[in-house]
């Protein structure tokens, strides 16, 4: 039953670590007040909408680069089951192989807690939104993975850069105010203020890290790396200023009003802006495009820096140990801490710090074939620290009005070429449903294991859903003059 629960654990990791990262791009050119999310200049035809606390909208992205569940279970050479990673006859070399110098995991989550929109002068729309978001990312060098699964026989007489190790995690509200407008009857442009609410955030600095192998396979870490916290976090210290204890502060917030103060975010604010287009070449063909989330906050309260800098000796990282059974991970690990607290040096101090959002960039193309179906391409780019984010997507997009919106949207991001997306949108009366995913399970393979048999999406590579309920009252689709066609605003 153990390593049953084992294999399930690893497909939750693969679904929720495996994902490219993706912005719900099918929504963009479906008739929903969401799509000015990626383009503040778009907007539903719709003249106000209400988006329910909560309800109206949820979204949950996941993503990396470098491997998913097709990379974690293999078909055993010697036999008919299916193996893990971390089996003995698991082909590591050829895993190793499609790693980059940059790995990267991203995973995030936003819920709408207030959406409003309504129409304002003759064809100008304002809208208000206030969201809960967490964002995280990590990037993992790929010598990292060569000196963990593969031990340090290849690195002898080397040094290993890890200096594009980063990560990131923080926890913020954001509240906008945006308003869309036509320049000319082809032209439409879009902005969006937002003020930023810092409620939790960790970071990592890493000014350098280094391992160098030497020739009879020692290990010396050189490292200046700062680990920037804000978080309800007590930190201890001796009498020569060594850390002794990181313990988390429940008198910090134990009463109602500390909580308050803490959730509201107002000693951790930041600001950001997002700016959009929409141009109609011609009567059919439509370009638009966007930068959205351009921000940062400043983090002041509960804040706390760790810096570790120094050299420090050990014997290696060889996750091999754990996979001939000679070692378990806890093991692994506790060796490591060892001779972190034994030879380097870590200094606490309380100083502010500043994190980024992660800009976004859109390019974008429509063409109707008719009053109710068109095709679009959308180009996506994500600006992580140095990193960058790019995938490409096709849709076909369906609007029947106000009553049904719909589009299926095929995607090509990171390598992968087997994305296909769906939206839905229904409109009963003042009430509108809507449910986006990406990457659709089209096969499901079964595990084998001693336990029983697991199922398992056989090419999961994206996890990115988005689900909602809106409030829609009246409609702003008209007939212009000068477009023979339907059009939705």
């Amino acid at each position: 039953m153990r390593l049953k629960t084992v294999y399930i654990l690893l497909v939750l990791l693969a679904v929720v670590a495996e994902a490219e990262a993706q912005h719900n791009q099918v929504m963009y050119y479906m008739n929903i007040p969401q799509n000015h999310l990626l383009n503040p200049a778009r907007r539903p035809s719709n003249s106000v909408y209400i988006g329910l606390p909560v309800l109206s909208g949820i979204k949950v992205n996941t993503g990396n680069n470098f491997f998913g569940l097709s990379d974690i279970f293999v078909q055993d050479p010697l036999s008919d089951s299916l193996i893990t990673i971390l089996h003995p006859n698991y082909d590591i070399d050829d895993f190793l192989s499609g790693l980059s110098q940059q790995n990267y995991v991203e995973a995030s989550a936003t819920i709408q807690t207030l959406g409003v929109g309504f129409n304002i002068g003759k064809d100008g729309y304002l809208f208000i939104d206030i969201n809960e978001r967490v964002e995280g990312n990590l990037v993992l060098p790929g010598d990292l993975f060569t000196l963990a699964f593969k031990g340090n026989e290849g690195f002898a007489g080397s040094t290993i850069d890890l200096s594009s190790l980063s990560g990131e995690m923080q926890y913020f509200r954001e509240a906008g105010i945006g308003f869309s407008t036509p320049l000319s009857n082809k032209f439409r442009i879009g902005f969006k203020g937002k003020m930023l609410f810092g409620i939790g955030s960790v970071s990592v600095d890493n000014k350098a890290l280094a391992i160098n192998v030497g020739e009879d396979y020692s290990h010396s870490f050189e490292a200046d790396v700062t680990l920037n916290i804000s978080a309800p976090l007590t930190i201890t210290e001796d009498a020569d200023q060594n850390i002794e204890t990181i313990n988390f502060d429940k008198d910090a917030l134990e009463s109602t009003s500390q909580l308050v103060e803490y959730m509201s975010g107002l000693k951790n604010l930041g600001f950001g802006f997002e700016v959009g287009a929409v141009y109609d070449l011609t009567d059919r063909f439509s370009l638009s495009a966007s930068v959205i989330d351009l921000g940062y906050i400043k983090w002041k309260d509960y804040v706390n820096n760790l810096n570790v800098k120094g050299e420090f000796s050990f014997d290696g990282l060889d996750v091999t140990d754990v996979v001939n059974g000679d070692a378990t991970l806890d093991e692994l690990g506790q060796d490591l801490l060892d001779s972190l607290e034994n030879s380097i040096e870590i200094t606490h101090t309380e100083d502010p710090f500043k994190t980024w959002l992660s800009p976004g960039v859109t390019f974008g193309g429509s063409y109707r074939l008719n009053k109710t179906f068109s095709l679009g391409l959308l180009s996506y780019t994500k600006f992580v620290n140095s990193n960058i984010r790019e995938a490409l997507t096709f849709s076909g997009n369906i609007n029947l009005g106000t009553a049904i919106s719909a589009g299926i949207s095929y995607t090509i991001s990171s390598g992968r070429y087997d994305n296909l997306g769906i939206g839905l949108a229904a409109r009963a009366g003042i009430f509108q449903l809507y449910a986006i995913a990406d990457r659709i399970p089209l096969a499901i393979n079964n595990l084998d294991t001693e336990g029983g048999t697991v199922p398992m999406p056989g090419e999961l590579n994206i996890v990115n859903l988005r689900v909602g309920l809106n409030l829609l009252f009246g409609n702003k689709i008209r007939q212009r003059e000068d477009k023979p066609m339907l059009e939705v605003l």
